[in-house]
């Protein structure tokens, strides 16, 4: 299934969710971003969700795939289109470290001689397949061939038809029976099969994890703490790890207006446990600690209205008929940015826990007291949130039922009232903390 024709590349706009994803649907790795707007289908085959998203319009030449061999020496990561020798250069990669055990591939496509290639190699090594964000056309006949073929549970895989270039760039029906013959010698079922190989090459159908591992394109299904975090695969860069920590908790731009250099050794942290093989379900929760810390920070000082303001939108939240109910209640048992910093909250929610972050930074700007933050050199200010994102959660067992009438009693006082008793609900002390040794256990897994 090509994302271009045996020798031409045509990709698909996939972005990383995922720290991810997970990060991630919250923080991130998804970790590491997703598909563009998606529309619905029904699944032809076992009547799961399908989704489809368009293709774009053949895009510049794409540069070499990212293949590059991950913390530990036990895993390759793959990222990018697969470009014209791709395979060769992992070739050399996989003769050079023969303890490398598992592939991590993240990509929208590309040639399909190069997919083939690929998943020949994988074949013939034994490695595991793992996909911790999306694997699209041409990567998918990479993927099947593992000894084991693993998803992360909101990874994708995309399929359609193979198609090749002809003249002045017109798409032209490829022969599917290499790529049909390929899929069914992996083991997918065959009205699997039939189904991918229907869809048109502009298109694209992509299966939730449930009907990949019941048509056997995957045979598993693993959480976020199983493998090394892969949320930086196509960058390990300081910059890239600040674009995926924004897009993952976008208050945390508000925070770092009114302090800058907020976010500069939260990044570092994330960066080096991805150098190291943390997972990306443990960088997700030390992203989403240390993001909630500093939140919490910034409105240490918020004015009455504020605060009432705050826990006026909290108190709706838990109050709202929810399957996460318990755990909205469990994060604002934490410090108020446990709960403004993740994901289950809606949309609505989210936007309004913005616009109330941004007015009471704005109430504060002049303020000549600074937050610690601002003080710090960076080198201490990394320890700081190191220690954050490693140390135990402040003591919970209030109950959602106690809380929501604890709020609700608060915000029942008139307004200079109500902000002093929300604050002790909205700023819990923490038990007294030591500090952590540093992660020096934190080897790949």
């Amino acid at each position: 299934m090509a994302a271009g024709s045996r020798r031409a590349v045509r990709g698909v706009a996939c972005v990383s969710a995922g720290l991810a994803g997970a990060l991630m649907a919250g923080i991130l790795l998804s970790g590491p971003g997703r598909t563009t707007s998606p529309r619905g289908a029904i699944d032809p085959v076992g009547g799961g969700l399908t989704t489809r998203t368009d293709l774009h319009a053949t895009a510049p030449e794409a540069p070499a795939t990212r293949i590059v061999l991950g913390p530990g020496e036990h895993d390759i990561r793959l990222s990018g289109e697969l470009t014209e020798g791709a395979a060769e250069r992992l070739a050399g990669l996989l003769e050079a470290h023969r303890a490398v055990e598992r592939i991590h591939l993240t990509s929208e496509g590309g040639l399909v001689d190069e997919g083939v290639a690929i998943g020949a190699l994988i074949a013939e090594h034994g490695l595991v397949t793992y996909v911790p964000d999306y694997c699209v056309s041409a990567c998918t006949l990479a993927f099947v061939r593992g000894r084991e073929r693993l998803v992360l549970a909101e990874a994708r895989l995309g399929f359609h038809a193979p198609y090749e270039t002809g003249p002045l760039g017109v798409e032209i029906a490829a022969d599917s029976a290499p790529e049909r013959a390929a899929y069914l010698a992996a083991g997918i079922n065959a009205d699997f099969v039939d189904a991918a190989l229907q869809v048109r090459p502009d298109d694209l159908m992509i299966p939730d994890t449930d009907t990949l591992v019941r048509a056997g394109v995957a045979t598993g299904r693993v959480d976020a703490y199983r493998f090394p975090d892969s949320t930086l695969d196509d960058g390990a860069e300081p910059e890239r790890a600040r674009t995926v920590i924004l897009r993952n908790v976008p208050l945390l731009d508000a925070v770092e207006a009114d302090a800058p250099g907020t976010i500069a050794p939260i990044a570092a942290w994330y960066l080096d446990g991805y150098r190291r093989g943390r997972s990306e379900g443990d960088a997700v929760d030390g992203v989403r600690r240390m993001a909630a810390q500093a939140v919490a920070r910034s409105l240490a000082e918020a004015d009455p209205a504020a605060l009432t303001d705050l826990g006026r939108m909290i108190l709706h939240t838990m109050q709202r008929p929810s399957p996460e109910r318990r755990r909205i209640c469990a994060s604002a048992e934490d410090v108020v940015g446990a709960l403004l910093t993740r994901s289950r909250l809606g949309a609505a929610q989210l936007a309004e826990g913005r616009a109330i972050l941004s007015r009471a930074l704005g109430l504060r700007a002049t303020e000549a007291a600074p937050q610690p933050l601002r003080e710090a050199s960076t080198g201490q200010a990394a320890i700081a949130v190191a220690t954050v994102a490693a140390s135990p959660k402040p003591a919970r067992g209030r109950g959602c039922a106690a809380l929501r009438k604890a709020f609700a009693a608060a915000l029942a006082r008139p307004m200079p009232e109500a902000a002093q008793a929300l604050r002790p609900l909205l700023f819990p002390a923490s038990p007294a903390r030591s500090r952590p040794a540093l992660e020096a256990s934190a080897q790949p897994r």
